[in-house]
């Protein structure tokens, strides 16, 4: 009922109160991350000598989800006539993994990182977190080795919960060499590490050579204005699918889930990541059930 009536509260503002009111919000969340990360630093220090440094031993798989699950507007559609405090339970019958997005936007505690870890219960179920904005926009990777290693500690808590750490760049960064070199000099060779991003000039030989060699991640999109392309650069792929004409609003017919699927099984990696970002109008869980059925649960490789 809360919920109900901020949302209501929330209609009633004009289009100029609510760019305001997400603008103050923003600003406050950008302020908090500052200190977020210094106390996720100390917890770095602390857990250091206890826990380890490699990704865990996942089998070979293909895992599909949707970039968040709490979305208000799958209320009368996913999540129709199920209480908004099941709504995890809810996505966890249907998925065995999900992208949180949220972490993008505030930077995690410890103590919210050990609740994700409880909340699948006794269900096998991976988490792939998006890394903060702290990283990757606000300082857009200049002298963030050791944020990078103090968010890292995020897939040590989650244990054999952690899928891959997703760093996403803006999309007014444009490729250069020496932008290359300090995102591939700086990542954590003992993460699962994908990078997302939103301008065209980075899918060049250049990057995949480079990404090939340290073992990163080359995340694909399906959004406007990016190459229509499934790029691998390790031994898994890492697809995000927005939209290929709007953002966030497109609903994948079956060809063109099946022409992805094509691509994914084509792609001789042993792992694949594909996570349905077009949250409007519950297009993502839709769309991330047809291709699942498309793919299957075998591996990918023989």
């Amino acid at each position: 009922m809360a919920r109900a009536n901020t949302a209501a509260k929330w209609n009633e503002l004009t289009l100029e109160e609510r760019r305001e009111r997400r603008q103050l919000r923003r600003e406050k969340q950008r302020e908090d991350n500052i200190g977020r990360a210094a106390k996720m630093h100390a917890a770095r220090l602390r857990m250091d000598a206890k826990i380890r440094k490699r990704p865990p031993d996942l089998k070979p798989s293909v895992y599909v989800g949707c970039s968040g699950w709490r979305y208000w507007k799958w209320r009368d559609s996913f999540y129709a006539g199920v209480p908004q405090e099941d709504w995890f339970a809810h996505y966890l019958k249907r998925f065995d993994s999900v992208e949180i997005n949220a972490s993008f936007y505030s930077w995690p505690t410890v103590a919210n990182v050990q609740a994700w870890r409880r909340q699948p219960g006794k269900k096998k179920f991976v988490y792939t977190v998006k890394v903060c904005e702290l990283i990757t926009h606000v300082r857009r990777f200049k002298g963030t080795k050791t944020l990078i290693r103090d968010f890292g500690i995020i897939a040590d808590i989650l244990g054999e919960r952690t899928g891959c750490l997703l760093f996403q760049l803006p999309p007014s960064h444009r490729y250069t060499r020496a932008r290359l070199d300090a995102i591939v000099s700086q990542l954590d060779p003992a993460r699962r590490n994908v990078v997302e991003f939103r301008h065209a000039s980075w899918w060049n030989d250049e990057v995949y050579r480079a990404f090939r060699e340290a073992g990163i991640i080359f995340c694909s999109c399906s959004g406007p204005r990016l190459p229509d392309a499934l790029i691998r650069t390790a031994d898994e792929v890492y697809l995000r699918l927005h939209g290929p004409k709007r953002w966030y609003r497109h609903d994948y017919s079956k060809s063109e889930l099946a022409t992805w699927a094509d691509r994914i099984k084509a792609s001789g990696a042993k792992r694949a990541w594909i996570y349905f970002n077009n949250d409007n109008d519950a297009h993502a869980p839709k769309n991330a059930t047809a291709l699942r059925r498309m793919l299957g649960r075998v591996s990918l490789m023989a």
